[in-house]
């Protein structure tokens, strides 16, 4: 074992992180942070607030099938651990049960090993943006962009596949996607722009479009480039192809008066969000702040931590919005 795969060793935290499976939600225990530096067993993350993050048990179906991909990865990569598809997807398959310190740590050998493959650097940065490393996260995802500058781009195969079977994403998209996502947690939204602009011009589906422009619309309202904002939005209709990204889909068609805002958002009466409710939240939230209604928008963001999906980039840009207004 390496230094440096010794000392991510002794910052895992070994337990459940955030699993959705097709909306279905698992609920998270917050606790505040101790005093002491060393984050609690258990403990994969500490929130923007201050706060630690942990799981409670997987729903036991999802469990099974996850731990058998899991077995299955694993041996692999007992077999060809110098293998990068063995190192990634025996990270990826222990990121889907929540195991975001070892996953990093398994990317980071595989780094080690590896320090030119992108697909390293792309899947380390988007478990750092899971964990709340916006820094190391801008660090992996510049990497990955630089190392497949003027290389033809690759279809990304899905951990977790989608009804029809069919991924949305490439491995270009992945990176820019996660690296402007980084930039807009951070709040440096005329750095995300670029990045986003350039995704949109080369999506090749309706789902990347639709989640593309969101966060481009929202970064444009930040900025208050309203007027460039409507005309994105305008170019989204009801009827697309849309596979998994239905809820960014409704949010354009919101941003342009086309759905009410009411339609966007069901929360049942505990409270509980899926990963989807999270990103429709926030986008909401969002489009009260736009329009002045600061006080509804911060309840909103309140709300989206309140129903516990902190894996979720909705979750986690709500968590940004609020730790920023604390400053």
């Amino acid at each position: 074992m390496t230094g440096e795969l010794r000392r991510v060793g002794r910052a895992l935290a070994v337990g459940c992180g955030l699993i959705v499976v097709f909306g279905s939600c698992i609920r998270i225990r917050v606790e505040r942070i101790p005093t002491s530096p060393v984050r609690p067993a258990g403990v994969e993350a500490m929130s923007l607030l201050g706060d630690t993050l942990r799981t409670l048990p997987i729903a036991p179906a999802v469990r099974a099938r996850y731990e058998q991909q899991l077995t299955e990865a694993k041996r692999a990569y007992d077999h060809t651990p110098t293998n990068v598809d063995s190192i990634i997807w025996y990270a990826r398959r222990l990121g889907y049960l929540g195991r975001l310190r070892e996953s990093i740590a398994i990317y980071t050998r595989g780094a080690e090993l590896h320090p030119d493959n992108p697909w390293l650097y792309r899947h380390r940065g988007h478990r750092y943006i899971s964990v709340r490393e916006f820094d190391n996260a801008i660090r992996d995802l510049e990497r990955a962009e630089k190392l497949v500058d003027g290389k033809p781009d690759i279809v990304e195969p899905d951990g977790q596949p989608n009804a029809a079977n069919q991924p949305i994403g490439t491995l270009h998209s992945n990176i820019r996607y996660h690296l402007a996502l980084a930039y807009y947690l951070k709040g440096d939204y005329e750095k995300a722009l670029p990045v986003y602009r350039r995704e949109m011009t080369d999506a090749r589906n309706d789902d990347r479009r639709v989640s593309i422009a969101h966060w481009l619309y929202m970064s444009l309202r930040r900025l208050g480039r309203n007027a460039e904002a409507a005309q994105l939005a305008a170019q989204f209709m009801p009827t697309m192809q849309v596979l998994e990204n239905m809820q960014y889909h409704q949010l354009m068609l919101m941003y342009r008066g086309l759905v009410s805002p009411d339609s966007v958002l069901s929360i049942g009466p505990s409270g509980e969000m899926s990963v989807t409710d999270a990103t429709a939240a926030y986008g909401l939230a969002n489009w009260h702040w736009y329009n002045g209604r600061t006080v509804l928008a911060e309840q909103t963001w309140r709300r989206i931590i309140a129903g516990g999906q902190w894996g979720a980039f909705g979750y986690i840009a709500a968590e940004a919005e609020l730790a920023r207004s604390r400053r």
